[in-house]
C-alpha cells in the first residue's frame, strides 16, 4: 500500500467510525449511508491529495477541518505520541506542524520526528533545533526539519560495503 492509499484508508477508515457508523444506527442502516460511504471513499482521495501536494493553505485548511471534524473537543487538539508516526499524523506535521500548538513538548516533538524525548534534547543542545521562548521546541522548527527530510517510502537495504579496489561504480546508463 503507498502513502496516498494508506492515508486514504485512514481517513475512509476514522470517519467511517466517528460518523457514519453512528450514523447507520441512528438511520437504521439506510442506504443513504451506504452512498455517503461512497461519497467519503471519493472525497477522502481530494483531501489526500490535497494534504500531500496542495499548497500551504490548502494542506492547512484541509488538516483542520479533518481534525476538527474527527476530534470534535472543547480541549486543544492533543493527540498520543503515536498518533503522530500514522499516515494522517505524518502528513500534518509534515505539512501544518502542530495545528494547535505554537511550541512543543520534548516528547511531542520526539513523536513528531519520530525520535526519542532524548533525542529532541540532544538536537536543541547541538543547536540543531531551536528552543521556544516559553520552553520546548517551536512547532514551525519540526515542520521546518520535516519538510527538510524526504519522507520514507520504502526501507533502505542493506549494501554491503566495496572492497577497495573494486574500482569505480558503474553509472545508470553503464547499467543498461
Amino acid at each position: 500500500m503507498d502513502d496516498r492509499e494508506a492515508l486514504v484508508e485512514q481517513i475512509v477508515r476514522m470517519l467511517d467510525v466517528r460518523l457514519l457508523d453512528p450514523l447507520e444506527v441512528l438511520l437504521d442502516g439506510d442506504d443513504v449511508v451506504h452512498a455517503l460511504r461512497d461519497l467519503i471513499r471519493i472525497r477522502a482521495g481530494r483531501w489526500a491529495d490535497g494534504l500531500r501536494h496542495g499548497d500551504d493553505s490548502t494542506a492547512l485548511g484541509t488538516a483542520i477541518r479533518l481534525i476538527a471534524t474527527l476530534h470534535p473537543d472543547d480541549r486543544a487538539f492533543d493527540p498520543p505520541p503515536e498518533w503522530w508516526q500514522t499516515p494522517l499524523g505524518k502528513i500534518v506535521a509534515r505539512r501544518v506542524g502542530h495545528p494547535a500548538a505554537e511550541s512543543l513538548s520534548y516528547a511531542t516533538a520526539g513523536a513528531m520526528l519520530g525520535i526519542s524525548r532524548q533525542g529532541v534534547h540532544d538536537l536543541v543542545r547541538r543547536g540543531r533545533l531551536p528552543r521556544h521562548p516559553n520552553g520546548g521546541v517551536p512547532t514551525s522548527a519540526i515542520r521546518d526539519r520535516l519538510r527538510a527530510t524526504p519522507p520514507a517510502t520504502a526501507p533502505r537495504t542493506h549494501q554491503p560495503p566495496r572492497p577497495a579496489d573494486a574500482g569505480p561504480q558503474p553509472t545508470s546508463e553503464e547499467k543498461q
